[in-house]
């Protein structure tokens, strides 16, 4: 693993190497917390994958706007790799903006992956709630939403109005549910004593973080034919 500077005091870490096949991970609400998504990283890496997890901040005066869309410049300037980009809670639904508006911030993404995405939050890209109405967007990169039947934090039914919202508007989506909840599906653990997420260590939590990771994956494996 490598950590860089995609601008000046902001970081990433990256896994593997995404000359070829780039996978751009966002964490999310707690800001700097790309350590938080390492075990998955980690295991999309191990199938070939070179993977980015930038750090930004939801509490910058943006709400992190600029954070984001520099991580995403950054990749595509570097690596000129087609990127699938995958958003965790409030990252999801950042990832889910970014989609919808890349034409508007010029924006190139080949998959989209939400993890439990906030979707009922504006985002971080738009500033705004995520619309109904997706006529005027064109259509673009296709979303697949991953969510936890046992998530507490953001409930699942928040993923299958997204979903089908999407489908509503001709967008190309697939919804899983996972037998999990919030944090596990994006690799992290909630520590409560210090009210912070981390990266998770339980044998059972990790077991859902391979599964995840093969599913991005196989998208990831996709893209590149």
């Amino acid at each position: 693993m490598e950590t860089v500077q995609y601008a000046p005091g902001r970081r990433a870490d990256v896994y593997g190497d995404p000359a070829q096949r780039a996978v751009l991970m966002w964490h999310g609400a707690q800001p700097d917390a790309r350590v938080t998504m390492a075990p998955l990283a980690e295991r999309v890496a191990d199938q070939g994958a070179g993977v980015i997890v930038s750090d930004w901040n939801s509490r910058a005066d943006d709400r992190g706007h600029s954070d984001l869309l520099g991580s995403l410049r950054f990749v595509r300037a570097r690596w000129s790799a087609p990127i699938v980009l995958v958003g965790w809670s409030l990252g999801g639904a950042a990832a889910a903006g970014a989609t919808l508006h890349a034409a508007e911030f010029d924006l190139e993404l080949t998959h989209t992956v939400c993890l439990a995405g906030a979707f009922m939050v504006a985002d971080s890209i738009s500033g705004q709630t995520l619309p109904t109405d997706l006529a005027s967007f064109g259509g673009g990169a296709p979303f697949t939403l991953l969510h936890g039947v046992e998530d507490d934090v953001i409930p699942v039914d928040v993923s299958r109005t997204f979903a089908e919202t999407l489908r509503h508007n001709g967008w190309p989506v697939e919804l899983v549910e996972l037998p999990t909840d919030h944090a596990a599906i994006a690799g992290a653990a909630y520590d409560s004593a210090a009210d912070r997420y981390r990266p998770a260590t339980d044998p059972q939590a990790l077991v859902i973080v391979d599964a995840v990771a093969d599913r991005i994956a196989n998208i990831v494996a996709a893209v590149g034919h």
